[in-house]
């Protein structure tokens, strides 16, 4: 690619991320503190990828998403999963009609552009599969037609990591799913005093819409032609593949590693990147941008052996080691 096809390309990113530039400041006319949150969750809109949250109750996942989804006029909805959940409770289900003697489908909550699905992990398997299934293809099927899902969609799934009575545990295979994984923390003292202030000694403040859903799918459009380097591409590959292979790039942690990372791993780091990228105004992708979207895409696809367990290592100290290891081009 020339520079004058990057050039091409800079000029779109700074028509189109105004767009989001608008959203970001409106949510966080909402929302204290939490911006790698909402930089997330645009990154998942943006590359087209679901988002696999972490995190005790109160730290404002519903009010980031509600907010966003009232910024950009689209349409939300909040699934709060139970064990007694069935399959038709999302994705719907056929009525008979004794009038006309007819089957007509009666679309369930997942056909809206953001979900918040709570506590995923509370629903058995055979809604968890129906969830993930929507997520990836894209579409519902009830009788014999297939409805497609609104764009743009974005699937924000919580994990409650305290309360493990009564859950279901996602398998690691539906988990890989997620472009994201994000383990979310306590605000600072500042933050929550500002917090105070908004919410318990003043009026909360209402978003307004700062643009449509077509807008951000044309942004879509002109993240995908963000430019990639192979020097980054072979990047992102040697450190996906020293997740599987540490041994060979000189990394002594083969005990702690049961299973490395999938191929989506490359995939959603290389997209994710873009993303980010797109955020920051720029038409190409920097290691550093691969750095700064690492963890949250290689923290669930990281399984750790028992050996790890017993060691109190954790995944981002496994992340930590293989980004210092692997030689930045």
């Amino acid at each position: 690619m020339t520079d004058k096809d990057i050039s091409r390309i800079q000029e779109q990113v700074e028509r189109h991320v105004l767009a989001t530039d608008r959203i970001f400041q409106e949510v966080g006319k909402v929302i204290v503190g939490q911006t790698a949150l909402l930089e997330r969750l645009l990154v998942g809109l943006l590359a087209d990828g679901h988002v696999l949250l972490e995190g005790v109750p109160g730290l404002a996942k519903t009010l980031s998403v509600s907010s966003l989804a009232r910024t950009i006029q689209a349409a939300f909805h909040r699934i709060q999963f139970t064990p007694d959940f069935l399959p038709a409770d999302i994705v719907g289900t056929m009525i008979y009609q004794p009038q006309t003697q007819t089957f007509v489908p009666r679309q369930g909550p997942i056909f809206a552009n953001l979900i918040l699905a709570d506590e995923i992990n509370r629903a058995p398997a055979k809604v968890q599969s129906a969830l993930l299934e929507a997520m990836q293809e894209r579409q519902v099927t009830l009788g014999d037609k297939t409805y497609p899902l609104p764009k743009p969609f974005l699937v924000l799934a919580t994990q409650n990591p305290i309360e493990q009575e009564g859950t279901y545990p996602l398998p690691e295979a539906q988990v890989d799913r997620f472009m994201l994984k994000l383990s979310i923390t306590y605000p600072s003292a500042d933050e929550e005093l500002e917090i105070l202030n908004r919410m318990a000694l003043g009026e909360p403040y209402e978003p307004v819409p700062q643009v449509e859903p077509e807008d951000l799918l044309k942004a879509r459009d002109v993240v995908h032609q963000i430019y990639v380097d192979d020097r980054v591409k072979n990047y992102v590959v040697q450190l996906v593949q020293c997740t599987r292979r540490p041994e060979e790039f000189g990394l002594d942690v083969r005990d702690l590693i049961r299973y490395g990372a999938s191929p989506r791993a490359s995939i959603y780091l290389i997209k994710s990147a873009q993303a980010y990228a797109f955020l920051k105004h720029r038409a190409y992708v920097t290691p550093e941008d691969i750095k700064v979207m690492g963890a949250d895409v290689l923290r669930h696809r990281i399984l750790l052996s028992y050996e790890a367990e017993a060691e109190s290592v954790t995944t981002e100290d496994i992340i930590r080691q293989i980004f210092d290891t692997v030689e930045v081009p």
